[in-house]
């Protein structure tokens, strides 16, 4: 049986196929960045295994992650989109996925693509850090902070500090994974 980060131990199999497959995976697409910032926003005081269960109904939302389409969504899509029940209806962070999508290609149009941007903070090398339990991971670090204090003055919605540092678990710009896990090692051989 592979030796599993505390967290996923019990978990439905959504969660633990997100943990072996996807958590902390070095992400460089813009598409599935963009889900990535959108999926931890809208986890703010929820559960990640809520979110994990409305991902496809966001997918079909948020029209498969085109963010250039999302940017572009007006009023009645948005008043459609709080009466949805396959996404999270709060008024709140659905607005902020519109917005971000047009900040998201605000950040292209300056850095060439959203990875070069969100990348340029780590040098373009993952952060490994070398926990022995998830007690161990930070809620936030400087770093997230950093970040955080960016995409806010940048205009994002839905990216404080906790958020983004969750963001980079998610997409790999740290490795989170406990030294014990079966993913550690093989998160590390994709960075190096």
């Amino acid at each position: 049986m592979k030796k599993r980060c505390q967290w996923v131990e019990g978990a439905f199999q959504a969660y633990l196929d997100y943990h072996d497959n996807e958590w902390g995976v070095p992400v460089h697409d813009d598409k599935v960045l963009f889900e990535f910032l959108t999926l931890e926003g809208a986890q703010a005081g929820l559960s990640w295994s809520t979110i994990l269960k409305k991902r496809q109904g966001y997918a079909e939302a948020f029209a498969n992650w085109d963010f250039e389409k999302v940017a572009g969504y007006d009023e009645q899509r948005i008043m459609d989109l709080l009466q949805n029940p396959n996404i999270v209806r709060n008024q709140l962070k659905v607005r902020s996925t519109v917005t971000n999508a047009k900040h998201f290609i605000q950040v292209i149009e300056t850095y060439g693509s959203f990875d070069h941007y969100l990348w340029s903070f780590v040098d373009g090398t993952p952060i490994n850090n070398q926990f022995k339990t998830t007690a161990e991971a930070p809620a936030k670090t400087k770093l997230s902070d950093k970040i955080s204090k960016d995409l806010l003055k940048r205009g994002f919605k839905f990216v404080g500090s906790t958020i983004v540092y969750a963001y980079m678990q998610a997409v790999g710009l740290v490795n989170d994974h406990t030294v014990d896990c079966f993913r550690y090692q093989e998160i590390l051989d994709l960075s190096s």
